[in-house]
């Protein structure tokens, strides 16, 4: 019996000079899954995507074991005459292609076909039969989307266009002059991976915390939030939570709650085991009860938000409540404002059909967080502008917050 780790495929392969099908159902588990199973059967350990810095520590380091196998199979069959069909999870049938796209791999075509996993698998996740025909002279950089395996028409077309993975190419092509440089800076929310702590609930005149008690505190650090639920459903953008922020400024001394709310600080103080139980390293070497993703831009009183887990293309204007900027938990994502006719005019632009077809043609909503800050930066707001013919307002609120020299680079 060959272990798929340890045999050299590539090699075996050479011994059939003819047509090759691969065909398989690799695991659907990621290596950290396996990793916690104490499993032996893994892949030799290695940044295999490249990954750096925070973006290692996070999470993104993590993979599925059949991207990884799957990625192998594309070494061993390009150049060949040969075909691939794998049953997988769609995200990772996408990174597969990307791969072999970024990388000018003979693929001839390349077909996706929607599985009902839960159906067929009692799998709750998106899944697909990824079909790929290569040949020695194959070029092809673009997949057809099939909704079921009998479909003859396909729904969609995705592609790799501008070292880019596409999720609609008509929609791409059809509003690609709004891609460029974004000048207003979208913002992820604060991070602190400690809700019972730091989120709070005001039930009749107090305040309640995750864990059921009532916290007298002071008011110095509390801030109304709002969480992703909240951006993407109802009508009314509300607060209905506080977030006690622990500081304004990534790395800044703590003890300033010490002396300026000393019941705060007692607070923080009694609940420090559930703060100092943080797992994640970007809090290791830091004052005491720090946060992350936090900074000036964090207390403007208004903002252009949106969810980024939920699937829905919908932009919030958010502004101060009870005289306090409205804080966004890091599942968010905002551009700062100088005032709510900024806001507001900036809300209307990233709502218009123009903007959400544009977005449209790069999500896939099957994604864990189909919405990221890396996405949205994609849309230049005065390409929108001028194609929805407001360029001019937009000018002013960029020279009247950036300056003359910022928007004479613009027109350059």
């Amino acid at each position: 019996m060959c272990g798929f780790f340890s045999t050299d495929w590539n090699e075996i392969l050479e011994t059939y000079p003819g047509y090759v099908l691969v065909l398989g159902n690799p695991p659907w588990v990621t290596n950290a899954v396996l990793g916690s199973l104490k499993s032996s059967n893994l892949p030799e350990k290695s940044n295999f995507n490249k990954h750096r810095g925070i973006d290692a520590i996070t999470g993104k380091g993590n993979f599925d074991i059949s991207e990884w196998m799957m990625l192998r199979m594309l070494e061993w069959l390009n150049g060949r005459r040969a075909a691939m069909a794998i049953l997988c999870k769609s995200t990772v049938a996408r990174k597969v292609l990307a791969h072999a796209w970024k990388r000018s791999f003979q693929i001839e075509s390349a077909e996706i076909y929607k599985v009902d996993a839960l159906r067929y698998f009692s799998a709750a996740v998106d899944a697909c039969l990824l079909v790929c025909i290569f040949s020695p002279n194959g070029a092809s950089d673009h997949c057809r989307i099939f909704d079921e395996l009998r479909n003859g028409s396909p729904s969609s077309t995705i592609g790799f266009r501008a070292n880019k993975l596409i999720a609609d190419l008509g929609l791409y092509q059809r509003w690609q002059h709004l891609e460029g440089a974004a000048l207003h800076k979208w913002r992820s929310g604060i991070k602190h991976d400690c809700s019972p702590i730091l989120e709070l609930e005001r039930r009749g005149r107090g305040l309640v915390n995750g864990l059921g008690e009532e916290v007298e505190i002071e008011d110095t650090f509390l801030f109304p939030m709002l969480k992703s639920s909240d951006l993407a459903n109802g009508d009314a953008v509300t607060p209905k939570r506080w977030m006690l922020v622990t500081q304004r400024q990534i790395g800044q001394d703590t003890s300033v709650i010490f002396k300026n709310a000393p019941r705060t600080w007692q607070y923080l103080e009694h609940h420090a085991e559930f703060l100092n139980r943080r797992a994640s390293s970007i809090y290791k070497g830091k004052p005491p009860y720090s946060i992350f993703g936090v900074g000036d831009y964090s207390f403007s009183d208004w903002k252009v938000a949106i969810s980024g887990f939920y699937k829905k293309l919908r932009f919030r204007t958010v502004g101060p409540f009870e005289q306090k900027p409205t804080i966004l938990d890091d599942t968010s994502y905002f551009i700062a404002c100088r005032s709510e006719n900024e806001a507001a005019y900036l809300t209307s632009l990233l709502n218009s059909l123009a903007a959400n077809e544009f977005y449209r043609s790069f999500i896939f909503w099957d994604s864990k967080r189909p919405i990221t800050a890396d996405l949205l930066r994609r849309l230049s707001l005065f390409a929108l502008a001028k194609e929805l013919g407001s360029e001019n307002i937009l000018k002013n609120y960029i020279t009247q917050n950036y300056g003359d020299d910022q928007m004479n680079l613009i027109l350059s």
